[in-house]
């Protein structure tokens, strides 16, 4: 291969993806929703129905990525958003993207900021299979009022053991002549939580996270 390669190189880099191997990843992709209400900008939230996954937490509307249906990120987004809030497309004006969390549980989160073009929320329908109800909070208390702070401790296991109790290796660490620290479980340092009290509902975790770095953005923090 030619030093001339290099040039290749250049232009395939000019094209890579912003986080390196997301396909390993679940990919997501979710709306932050503002509305106006009383001549204020309002974050919309839902909380999710008991039935599902983590029923009873609150998010934001989004899932997964859908090959079939989804040509981009922000298609989910929209798809997503007009599924479980019973809206059309039409109703949802995107903004912009805002960026991509990484996740420790191993999914990437797209997030878009929209603007939904209704006039209150007798307008939505939510799908009650996937939304127990939806509150809005205004976009201020968060810009004005810092979360409680909470951590949980990461760990790394190469073992598992599958239902009937038997040892799964995940990563052969003997057999691959790895130093014998892996073969043990090691701690991965610690992970943020962060909570906001509203008086609607406890907001928290990954979708805590995006408000917090969506307001620091806002508020020209780094």
């Amino acid at each position: 291969m030619s030093i001339n390669y290099l040039n290749e190189i250049k232009n395939r880099l000019t094209s890579a993806p912003d986080i390196i191997g997301k396909n390993k990843y679940l990919n997501t992709a979710v709306l932050i929703p503002l509305i106006e209400k009383g001549n204020e900008i309002h974050i919309l939230f839902e909380k999710r129905s008991a039935a599902i996954r983590q029923g009873g937490e609150v998010s934001f509307p989004g899932g997964q990525f859908d090959p079939v249906l989804d040509n981009y990120f922000e298609q989910t987004a929209i798809r997503e958003t007009c599924e479980e809030l019973g809206l059309e497309a039409d109703k949802v004006n995107i903004i912009n993207k805002f960026g991509t969390l990484v996740a420790p549980m191993g999914l990437t989160i797209d997030v878009y900021v929209g603007f939904l073009l209704i006039k209150s929320l007798s307008e939505i329908n939510c799908d009650s299979t996937e939304v127990e109800k939806v509150f809005t909070v205004p976009l201020n208390y968060f810009l004005e009022n810092e979360p409680d702070v909470f951590y949980s401790r990461l760990e790394i296991h190469t073992l598992d053991k599958d239902e009937y109790g038997n040892e799964i290796k995940l990563l052969p660490v003997q057999e691959l002549g790895l130093p014998e620290f892996y073969s043990k479980p090691w701690r991965n340092g610690k992970y943020r939580v962060l909570v906001y009290k509203t008086t609607p509902d406890i907001i928290w975790g990954l979708t805590a996270e995006i408000i917090y770095e969506f307001c620091n953005l806002l508020k020209g923090s780094k």
